[in-house]
């Protein structure tokens, strides 16, 4: 074999290191950089799914690694491909969401010549944002690297990773023989708790009377769902979640109590609050009610597992820190309880868990004056798409009507926003999400706001014939940002929150799809069967009523004592000035 037959491209290199890795599909947006690893991707038969922005690449790699638990993977190409990027970054890695992110960049040899799409320092750009981020310096270096750029993202508290792969990298050749070996590729440690931790998790819940699970972004797994399984029913502890941990238990099971801010309901419902609280996976912050002690209340006890043991104990102390594994974790608690086994929590647990029923009491009416209420919408697109799809949720209070009313029946099935609180993720979501479970049913709700940021996508689901369908919950205005404005300032003040007469339905059948604009409750179940039946991408459109306002916004606003001088800031914690 001759020297040249013997040789290999960086862009073979890196998609042969994929390959390896079990990566069958890359998302993507065409950059020249690039091209040399595209060929690469042609040659190793990983299929490359192209959309039409580099954000929507990039959450829908993302989506791909949440619902699977397996690595996403996103390349884009240099300068303003990467920048578009910085927002899927910047959301997967607040989120935990394991993503490589592979972007072109100039040549390494025209360094600092103000050349094309090279007068920005990418991987400093990136280092903030992501878990680890660094440029192949040589073509050698490819194999060994990317490798390692894998470890990163898959292993401890997981996140994105970037791997910056200059142009003339990635399309000089090497000997086979001379480059690295992508040594590693499979590494993926379970640490298991401590004895001592294990029988002192078993000891805080024997002596507690009102205990609840949290779960969060780290417990979203097929393996932790049978876990967690098998430790509540044997300890009948009920669970609750935030938004991506939904179905953790699956659909209608007896000790599932909903969204972790259920906790905050139960005072107004003559329930006690919990005395103790295992942080299963899940971190604090704002969706677990922040510094407030709303969801977590003071005086509870608390055991956080998380495998970032520098995660534990943000905000409040911690009684008991587990630094493992969350399937280890469980099974090594209920290995210590032996027969011995736990208190009997049923009539504790089905009080807790009944604060999941209080929306559906809460809003009689199905319509209004100004349209379909909000809550009644979302129901009756729960209720005609069942229980077996998987869900993206995007918008303000979209999303959070619709998160009251899905029922999933497994983990992994409900993509929401997160920390970065990221308006467009739904559409890429969807696609990546479409693309990782091509036999289940990919829905995508939506505020008409939010369905702006990357309508584009619309296109994207045509030509690949996926057959997401989008829901539009059409208001008219940003309900969000309209009803915290009224709030403050008055009922009829308003600044760039309010929105045009745009047809979403019409926009859809432009691009080739499905469309359906709704005007009435009562047309609601049958426009979502035909768009699921028409085997094609559809749009639901929905025309809602704009006065409604979502608890959730009422909450994330506060409010301040009558003759106080707090002063009011939206979704923080108020400003304290003493009373007037």
């Amino acid at each position: 074999m001759s020297d040249d037959a013997a040789r290999l491209t960086g862009g073979e290199l890196l998609a042969k290191t994929l390959k390896a890795a079990g990566v069958k599909q890359v998302f993507a947006l065409h950059g020249g950089h690039l091209d040399s690893f595209f060929k690469g991707c042609v040659d190793e038969d990983i299929e490359l799914i192209d959309t039409r922005h580099e954000a929507a690449a990039g959450h829908a790699a993302d989506a791909y690694a949440r619902t699977t638990g397996r690595l996403g993977v996103c390349a884009i190409t240099a300068g303003p491909g990467f920048t578009n990027a910085l927002t899927p970054i910047a959301n997967a890695g607040l989120d935990g969401s394991p993503v490589l992110f592979i972007i072109g960049a100039a040549p390494v040899r025209e360094m600092e010549t103000n050349p094309l799409q090279g007068g920005i320092d990418q991987i400093a750009s990136a280092r903030p944002l992501a878990k680890w981020a660094l440029s192949v310096p040589v073509t050698e270096r490819i194999p060994d690297l990317t490798a390692m750029a894998i470890r990163k993202a898959m292993t401890g508290r997981r996140g994105p990773v970037v791997l910056e792969v200059p142009i003339d990298v990635l399309h000089a050749s090497v000997k086979a023989g001379q480059a690295t070996a992508p040594s590693g590729l499979n590494v993926r440690p379970h640490p298991a708790p401590a004895p001592a931790e294990a029988r002192r998790m078993a000891d805080l819940i024997r002596d507690a009377r009102r205990p609840v699970i949290i779960a969060g972004m780290e417990a979203v797994s097929d393996a932790v769902g049978m876990a967690l399984t098998r430790f509540v029913e044997a300890s009948g502890i009920p669970v609750f979640g935030k938004a991506q941990a939904t179905g953790l238990l699956g659909s209608g099971h007896r000790l599932d109590g909903g969204s972790a801010g259920n906790l905050g309901v139960l005072p107004m419902i003559g329930v006690e609050r919990p005395d103790l609280v295992i942080l299963f996976g899940a971190r604090m912050g704002l969706l677990l009610g922040g510094r407030s002690g709303a969801v977590v209340p003071h005086d509870a006890k608390v055991i956080q597992i998380h495998s970032d043991a520098g995660e534990i104990g943000r905000l409040r102390d911690i009684d008991l820190a587990i630094a493992a594994d969350p399937v280890e974790t469980l099974d090594a608690v209920l290995d210590v309880a032996g027969s011995r086994g736990f208190p009997d929590f049923t009539t504790w647990a089905g009080r807790a868990v009944s604060a999941r029923d209080l929306f559906s009491m809460a809003y009689p009416d199905r319509e209004t004056a100004g349209g379909i209420h909000p809550y009644h919408a979302a129901a009756a697109v729960a209720q005609a798409v069942g229980c077996e799809a998987i869900w993206t949720m995007d918008g303000g209070e979209a999303a959070s009507w619709m998160g009251a009313c899905v029922k999933v029946s497994g983990p992994g099935r409900v993509l929401t926003h997160g920390y970065l609180g990221c308006l467009g993720i739904g559409l890429g979501f969807a696609i990546g999400a479409q693309i990782a479970h091509p036999e289940r049913r990919v829905i995508a709700v939506t505020g008409d706001g939010a369905m702006g940021f990357n309508i584009q996508e619309l296109d994207t689901l045509a030509r690949r014939g996926l057959p997401v369908v989008t829901v539009v919950m059409n208001n008219q205005v940003w309900g969000m940002s309209i009803h915290g404005q009224q709030i403050m300032y008055g009922q009829n003040y308003n600044v760039i929150t309010r929105l045009g007469m745009t047809r979403y339905a019409d926009i859809a059948a432009a691009f080739g799809c499905h469309g359906e604009r709704v005007t009435g409750y009562d047309q609601i179940d049958g426009a979502m069967r035909r768009a699921l039946d028409c085997g094609r991408p559809a749009l639901v459109e929905i025309m809602t009523d704009a006065d409604i306002i979502h608890p959730v916004t009422l909450s994330m606003l506060g409010k301040s004592a009558e003759n106080s001088r707090d002063v009011i800031i939206p979704y923080y914690e108020n400003l304290k000035d003493g009373p007037g």
